[in-house]
């Protein structure tokens, strides 16, 4: 004799949806009133039938056997999560290790450019640089400007006393 077969991606499905539904309020009121109609037939009787009469044994056996299989289906559906839970966070931790490793590689790398910058000219020290040889030119410019002054004023005076001398 053969057993069945059955696919248990889909059975553990099964149990997720199940145990999703029985931790529901709607699961509870259907099975409020699946007991609330169960008594009040079996105290009042359909067509004088009372199949479960006062203390309402097979109800009992219903409820113990709906516990039996409902607590393995609940396990199988925390089962599930959990083994989503453990691979999720597997996920999490590889891609935290990549995050990591491309942080230190960046650090490493501006750390590199920093050392390198040291030793190129930034714009700054150009910049200050530039300002200091404009100044010495024009400090410069200014010398021979009044350099030139001094010797059109002494050319001037020479002119003048060599004009004296000779009238």
């Amino acid at each position: 004799m053969r057993l069945p077969q059955w696919n248990p991606e889909a059975f553990g499905a099964f149990a997720e949806k199940f145990a999703r539904f029985m931790g529901t309020a709607k699961f509870i009121v259907y099975m409020t009133i699946f007991v609330i109609v169960w008594i009040l037939l079996n105290l009042i009787g359909v067509f004088g039938l009372k199949w479960d009469p006062y203390p309402f044994i097979l109800l009992n056996l219903f409820f113990s056997t709906q516990a039996s299989y409902a607590a393995p289906l609940i396990l199988l559906a925390q089962n599930r999560q959990a083994d989503r839970d453990r691979l999720t966070l597997d996920e999490d931790r590889r891609r935290a290790q990549a995050q990591k490793a491309d942080t230190e590689y960046l650090a490493r790398e501006i750390a590199s450019l920093r050392m390198a910058l040291n030793e190129v000219a930034t714009r700054d020290y150009i910049r200050s640089e530039l300002a200091k040889l404009a100044e010495e030119l024009d400090d410069a410019a200014e010398r021979r400007h009044q350099q030139e002054k001094a010797a059109r004023k002494e050319a001037k005076a020479d002119r003048k006393s060599r004009a004296s001398q000779g009238a």
